[in-house]
C-alpha cells in the first residue's frame, strides 16, 4: 500500500521572504576618480572640472554607480558632489563607496519601501543562499523591520531553518 507523500511546508502558514526576489535590475559601475587626478594624487579644480565636462555619462543610463577614489587623495565632497549632479539624469542611484555600499544603499530603499502587513502575525523565514549579491545588513534591516508585527522569525530554509525569535 503506498502512501501519498504530503508536502507540509507548502500546506503551513509559514511566510518565505526571499531577498534575491528584491534584486534591482541594473548594471553595476564602480567610478574611481584617481584617473582624472594629478599623478593620481593630487585634485587640480580646474583639470577636474574640464574631466566632468568631456566624460559621457550618458554610459551610466539606468544603472547604479558607487563613486570611490582608490588612491590615497584626499577628496573634497564637492567633487563627488559635482559628478553627481553629471550622473543624476542617467544613474538610478550614486553612492559614494564600493559595491557592498551601494547594494546595502539599495536593499536599505528597498526594504524601508517594503509592505510588511501580509506578514502581521505569521511566522517568517528569511530564506539565505542566494545566487545575487544580497549585501548581509539586507538581512538585519529586514529581520528589524519584521520583529514588531512576526509572530515567529528564522533564517534558512524551511527544511533546516534557525530560529531568531518568536513573540510570547
Amino acid at each position: 500500500m503506498e502512501e501519498e507523500i504530503i508536502n507540509r511546508v507548502a500546506l503551513s502558514k509559514l511566510m518565505v521572504i526571499d531577498l534575491e526576489d528584491y534584486y534591482p535590475a541594473g548594471q553595476r559601475f564602480v567610478f574611481d576618480i584617481k584617473t582624472w587626478l594629478y599623478e593620481e594624487f593630487v585634485l587640480r579644480e580646474k583639470d577636474f572640472r574640464a574631466s566632468v565636462e568631456k566624460h559621457d555619462w550618458s554610459q551610466y543610463k539606468d544603472g547604479f554607480v558607487a563613486l570611490t577614489c582608490t588612491s590615497d587623495a584626499i577628496i573634497p565632497a564637492w567633487a563627488y558632489m559635482l559628478i553627481t549632479i553629471h550622473l543624476q539624469p542617467y544613474a538610478k542611484k550614486v553612492v559614494m563607496g564600493n559595491l557592498e555600499i551601494l547594494e546595502t544603499s539599495l536593499y536599505q530603499d528597498i526594504i524601508s519601501a517594503l509592505d510588511v502587513k501580509p506578514y502581521t502575525d505569521k511566522p517568517i523565514i528569511i530564506k539565505g543562499c542566494s545566487h545575487k549579491p544580497v549585501p548581509e545588513n539586507a538581512y538585519i534591516f529586514l529581520s528589524q523591520k519584521l520583529k514588531p508585527i512576526a509572530k515567529s522569525i528564522m533564517y534558512g530554509e524551511a527544511c533546516s531553518s534557525v530560529p531568531l525569535f518568536k513573540k510570547k
